[in-house]
């Protein structure tokens, strides 16, 4: 029996690992799947959670996505899926950035709300690795400055330089925990903030404020970046 709801799915294919989540009534369901080559791991993935939710293809009504940065490949799995479905289901398509999404996730922890009680003026930081020596910055405070890439030492130096209290967020590269990256100098968010969690990224596809920007990926590097120096 065709769900009168429609079924809304969550999708990150902007790193190593792909993050495929449905909910369809009330039932959810996630699949996490390691590989770069998600162009062959997504429909599989997506049948996975679409069968364990009693959801169809056809039914497919609300999309979520992470739109940047990362691998310009990755990205564009989920973008071109997301498109596609816009184009046969008339679905609707909510779009974020990896930055502005673990922000929310940390502004809606206990951590930031007694961290941010005792620096009224401090700001979270998002730091993502983006490739060997290379780190993504984004500090969210009253300015808003956009997101850049930088090599570890200028991603240090933007952090020493920046005056006021800071609460980081993210990660570093594989096998270095944020505390050592950021050596042990700044407050840090709750681990389970510092990634895409599945129940949040469904809840997006609620946020109209997302709609607009969709399809716009987030690129902060060319698709040949390690013959490029950070700027």
């Amino acid at each position: 029996m065709p769900n009168d709801t429609g079924v809304t799915l969550g999708l990150d294919t902007s790193g190593g690992q792909l993050l495929v989540a449905a909910q369809c009534g009330g039932k959810k369901s996630v699949r996490r799947v390691k590989g770069i080559q998600q162009e062959r791991l997504l429909f599989k993935a997506v049948q996975a959670v679409l069968h364990q939710t009693g959801g169809t293809l056809a039914e497919v009504k609300k999309i979520s996505l992470v739109r940047g940065p990362g691998r310009f490949t990755g990205i564009r799995i989920a973008l071109t899926f997301a498109s596609m479905m816009q184009q046969l289901n008339g679905a609707c398509v909510y779009g974020i950035t990896l930055f502005d999404l673990i922000h929310r996730q940390v502004q809606d922890s206990s951590l930031f709300r007694r961290w941010k009680k005792e620096h009224t003026q401090g700001a979270v930081a998002v730091v993502l690795h983006a490739f060997r020596e290379e780190y993504f910055l984004q500090i969210f405070d009253a300015t808003y400055q956009p997101p850049r890439w930088l090599s570890r030492e200028e991603l240090l130096q933007q952090l020493a330089a920046y005056r006021g209290a800071l609460l980081v967020a993210g990660n570093g590269k594989p096998g270095e925990s944020l505390a050592q990256l950021t050596q042990n100098v700044y407050a840090l968010a709750a681990e389970k903030d510092c990634h895409v969690r599945p129940e949040v990224l469904l809840a997006l596809a609620q946020d109209e404020s997302l709609r607009p920007k969709a399809l716009e990926p987030l690129y902060l590097k060319p698709a040949r970046f390690e013959m490029v120096s950070p700027r």
